[in-house]
């Protein structure tokens, strides 16, 4: 007799409006989006527990995503049932501020949080007098001073590159706060929103939320385009840096490499980085979204 087959790696591509959602991680008592999608996945497959998820960002309460991924391992039994149906099924059991757009066999090393090349977030902000559209109220960041986006992409370039961003992120016990600030851009769009691109290896734990509460600080008069560099060469949080609300950020897109660099890219990303270092996104149990 053959031995049985071993579990199959599922991706998920899911889009979530984080308003209601007390962030990404399961928490008790609470209503968090992986809890929800668990949920799902336990009622369609019919199954005695839920289905763990990975997930490549994990979004604090309030940030919404447009294209984040996730994996999950089903028994090969329970994906060769579900395969076909699983999509619409969870598309019927699922609450309507949560969607799954893609379900697929990953190929083999794929891992939605250490394969992952880069994250790109998006974060909106009105400088209007009046306001913000109230149909984007739960997506856009309402700021009463008129914005200069040339200042705040001044400083935004002097930021960009490998560095420690530990004046910009919540320490956390055992894990770095080196990141690699691939793009940080701003625009304004027809509509007068103000819409920033900030992409990076991985993001510690409020990084682009107090990046964007500096460079807010530069765009309305109140510090020049170089004091967001002065606060990172200090190392340290500055009170007058503010993390922005929530809901004007999304994640907006997760990058991977082909199949056959996927093991590679495991294995760097599992790799504690220094600065300096050639390895990707460093800390075990510290990438986030």
């Amino acid at each position: 007799m053959g031995e049985e087959p071993g579990p199959v790696r599922v991706r998920l591509d899911l889009a979530y409006d984080g308003r209601e959602f007390s962030g990404w991680a399961r928490q008790r008592g609470k209503r968090t989006v992986q809890g929800e999608l668990e949920d799902a996945l336990r009622v369609v497959t019919r199954a005695e527990r839920p289905w763990e998820l990975t997930v490549a960002g994990r979004t604090d309460a309030g940030v919404h995503a447009r294209g984040q991924v996730a994996h999950v391992d089903l028994p090969a039994e329970v994906w060769a049932e579900q395969r076909d149906a699983l999509l619409r099924r969870l598309a019927g059991r699922l609450p309507q501020d949560v969607r799954v757009w893609r379900v697929a066999e990953a190929p083999p090393h794929f891992d939605a949080r250490f394969s992952a090349l880069w994250r790109r977030y998006a974060y909106r902000v009105s400088d209007h007098p009046g306001g913000v559209d109230p149909l984007r109220r739960g997506h856009v960041l309402w700021h009463n001073w008129p914005l200069d986006v040339d200042a705040m992409n001044e400083a935004s370039e002097l930021l960009l590159g490998e560095h420690d961003f530990a004046a910009y992120c919540r320490r956390r016990e055992g894990a770095t706060t080196i990141r690699r600030l691939l793009t940080l851009r701003w625009r304004r769009e027809p509509d007068g929103v103000v819409e920033g691109t900030v992409r990076a290896d991985a993001f510690c734990h409020n990084m682009v939320r107090a990046l964007v509460g500096a460079l807010l600080f530069v765009g309305d008069g109140h510090r020049p385009a170089e004091w967001p560099a002065r606060v990172l060469a200090g190392g340290a949080r500055d009170s007058a840096v503010h993390v922005v609300r929530p809901h004007g950020l999304t994640l907006e897109e997760v990058a991977y490499p082909a199949d056959e660099a996927l093991a590679e890219r495991n294995r760097e990303s599992r790799t504690l980085r220094t600065l300096g270092s050639a390895h990707g996104p460093g800390g075990r149990g510290e990438l986030r979204g």
